[in-house]
């Protein structure tokens, strides 16, 4: 019976720890977060797909009592509905905002059902309204 050397056993062996992981890491990537504007050039083919997207708060926007808000691009905007997600530091105008969740048809209107939002910290440079 053939044996390896202790070293090339552990080599071996961290071949396969480090193939495994990589393996792991490549079939779990996670989508990328894509802009709103990327997303409304197409946004049927986002429906019943979990997806991350980013965008900022339009002003004004904000609507408590349904838990809704506008999130802008460049060029387009996207209702967010966020009754079922956790949200990090709060909402408010023109914050950075990544969310993410699942892209819905509803009532002739496309909607994105927030699971997550992140926030962006306001900037201590900014100025106070």
């Amino acid at each position: 019976m053939y044996m390896f050397s202790r070293r090339i056993r552990i080599l071996l062996l961290g071949a396969v720890v480090t193939l495994g992981l990589l393996g792991v890491i490549l079939i779990e990537a996670p989508e990328p977060t894509r802009t709103v504007d990327e997303v409304m050039e197409n946004p049927s083919s986002y429906i019943d797909r979990e997806i991350a997207v980013r965008g900022e708060i339009v002003d004004g926007s904000i609507n408590a009592n349904e838990s809704v808000f506008m999130l802008h691009g460049s060029t387009f905007t996207l209702q967010i509905d966020y009754l079922d997600a956790s949200v990090s530091n709060g909402l408010g105008d023109n914050r950075t905002v990544y969310a993410q969740g699942v892209m819905r048809y509803i009532d002739g209107e496309y909607v994105f059902e927030a699971q997550i939002i992140k926030t962006s910290c306001p900037s201590k440079y900014e100025e106070e309204s």
